[in-house]
């Protein structure tokens, strides 16, 4: 059953209609591939100087250190220039932009949707059909204490034994004067039950983070939230969804290369990611 979804003082039907793209995912001649990395080199070296490494422990649980590639900005930036650094790989952790540059390991591969041309398998059907009763309202980030206890809850069950508090994501991670960021509440009778944080644009939304009431695991949240952002990327015509990092290691983010045609940035640019093994929902 359809649901009206509250976006400022519009509403929009929350609901898949699928439809069959004509599968032109990046289909580039040679000259254009290698005008593309010219841009993206250029780009690069414009902005070396405001970028600087920091190393620490694999958030993913990998043995090698991690390098993240950051440069802080204090003042909003233009959407083409984030779309810019979201199309070259680039990531978004508060009011900092980053990618990864880790000396010895490729495995963070950013993967991105074009909407327009989804469709959902079975088991996605499955887990819409399932969320029927889900309800959600977009507005601006706010901290409450329904959304933190719900998000400590989160992360107690996601990283057990790690000192993480939500109240520190809020104020370090999702808030931010770089880019147009708002927050997607879902709803079950009035009860929440999950946040996504994206930032977006005309142009590209990118999903920073999504965390839900691990009560309601078997409902698939992580699918629904993508089915979700599909959907509102179709009816507002954005043309790109980015979902951040694939990692073929991490267990856990299996189920972003299950929505196809989805592509991966290998080797400095876009190409369209082959069929992986266990993406199959029940």
């Amino acid at each position: 059953m359809a649901k009206l979804i509250g976006i400022g003082n519009s509403l929009i039907t929350a609901t898949i209609r699928p439809r069959l793209g004509d599968g032109g995912m990046l289909h580039m001649s040679e000259s254009q591939d290698e005008a593309e990395c010219g841009h993206w080199q250029r780009l690069g070296e414009r902005l070396t100087g405001l970028f600087h490494d920091i190393s620490c422990p694999c958030p993913y649980g990998l043995p090698q250190r991690a390098v993240y590639r950051q440069g802080p900005f204090a003042s909003r930036l233009p959407d083409p220039l984030v779309g810019q650094l979201l199309e070259a790989g680039f990531r978004r952790n508060g009011n900092s932009l980053y990618g990864m540059a880790c000396p010895t390991c490729r495995a963070c591969v950013p993967i991105r949707l074009s909407p327009a041309d989804f469709h959902p398998n079975r088991g996605q059907r499955r887990v819409w059909r399932k969320n029927s009763e889900v309800t959600a309202d977009i507005g601006p980030v706010r901290i409450t204490a329904e959304k933190l206890a719900l998000c400590d809850a989160f992360l107690a069950g996601r990283y057990p034994g790690k000192e993480t508090r939500a109240l520190d994501y809020y104020g370090g991670y999702f808030a931010n004067v770089l880019c147009h960021t708002v927050e997607i509440r879902y709803l079950i009778k009035g009860r929440l039950f999950g946040v996504a944080i994206v930032d977006v644009s005309n142009a590209w939304l990118n999903a920073v983070y999504f965390y839900f009431d691990p009560a309601e695991a078997s409902r698939s949240p992580g699918i629904y939230n993508i089915l979700f952002l599909i959907d509102f990327c179709k009816r507002q015509q954005i043309p790109l969804l980015y979902l951040g990092y694939w990692i073929s290691a991490v267990p856990a983010m299996a189920y972003k290369s299950g929505f196809k045609p989805h592509a991966l940035r290998l080797d400095g640019r876009w190409c369209q990611g082959p069929r992986m093994p266990g993406n199959q929902f029940s």
